[in-house]
């Protein structure tokens, strides 16, 4: 019975030193736990502080809004890994920062194996902050979205489309294919297509097409309007109508709208014609019934 009670009494013994280790360290831990916890508070209020500095800074600059959040955001994450890095230093006073970095490098891989995409946005989203185009308010087009750029994050750009849906679009996308930029400068060319009839003098009909595109409103006439004739149309001889005016979409569909107008007008009193398609109906005439009965009569016949 005593010998028993003494195998029991081992483990038991075992576990109840173990603890009172565990509970000793943790308490000789405490104070190395508040400190790292006021050195987390005083990283927090410098990474506050710190960006309010770089608010200040970037703010009597010229640069973007998405290239300020960024000088922000990185100068927070540096406050903070250096703030982090230290209070594990504390907690750990065996751990160095080497070996800090060492581990940091090795999670990093790991992070980025799992987090692939998430990082390829991060990294993208960053490098279209540095370029300098694509600003915020900017109509682009990729990959069939339409719209105006309204805020751009280290992952993903708010584009809003022209009938004001709100398209979420990650920042690898932006970066990996082509972007056409309409709004990069204030002005842009637009064109339409006008067709004479054949019978018409080319000549004449340029002059008139001319006349309309100047005399049409939001048209920029300092600058080169062109009137092509480049192809024989099915019923008309087509001219390419060529002009400057505003790069927004709603400038172009105004612009258009007061071309198109002004350009059939001007036709219209010049009386050149603007044709519509042709379409040419042949009719053969039915053979009568009787003629046909007297051709299979005459048809010589084959015998056996």
């Amino acid at each position: 019975m005593g010998k028993a009670t003494d195998q029991f009494q081992g483990p038991v013994q075992s576990l109840l030193e173990q603890l009172s280790s565990m509970a000793d360290g943790f308490f000789k831990l405490l104070p190395l736990l508040a400190i790292a916890l006021i050195v987390v508070f005083i990283t927090w209020m410098v990474a506050k502080g710190a960006r309010k500095i770089a608010d200040r800074v970037t703010a009597k600059t010229e640069i973007r809004p998405s290239l300020k959040a960024l000088v922000d955001t990185l100068v927070t994450i540096f406050v903070w890994v250096v703030g982090l890095m230290i209070a594990a230093t504390i907690i750990l006073p065996g751990l160095t920062p080497a070996s800090l970095l060492a581990g940091l490098g090795i999670g990093a891989v790991a992070i980025g194996f799992a987090f692939q995409d998430i990082f390829e946005n991060f990294l993208a989203g960053v490098l279209i902050m540095i370029r300098k185009k694509m600003r915020i308010g900017d109509v682009i087009s990729c990959e069939g979205i339409e719209g105006r750029v309204e805020h751009i994050t280290l992952r993903e750009t708010h584009v809003r489309r022209l009938s004001n849906e709100v398209t979420i679009v990650p920042n690898s996308m932006l970066f990996k294919n082509p972007v056409q930029i309409l709004t990069d400068d204030a002005e842009r060319r637009h064109e339409v297509v006008v067709g004479v009839s054949y019978d018409t003098d080319l000549e004449e009909a340029r002059e008139v097409i001319l006349k309309a595109v100047e005399d049409a409103e939001g048209v920029n006439t300092e600058k080169r309007i062109d009137i092509f004739a480049f192809e024989f149309g099915d019923s008309s001889i087509n001219f390419r109508v060529r002009w400057w005016a505003g790069s927004k979409p709603l400038a172009m569909h105004q612009t258009r709208d007061t071309v198109v107008r002004s350009v059939k007008r001007a036709l219209d009193n010049a009386g050149i014609e603007i044709p519509f398609p042709y379409i040419t109906h042949t009719f053969k005439e039915p053979v009568p019934l009787a003629r046909k009965a007297d051709n299979d009569a005459e048809a010589p016949s084959t015998g056996d």
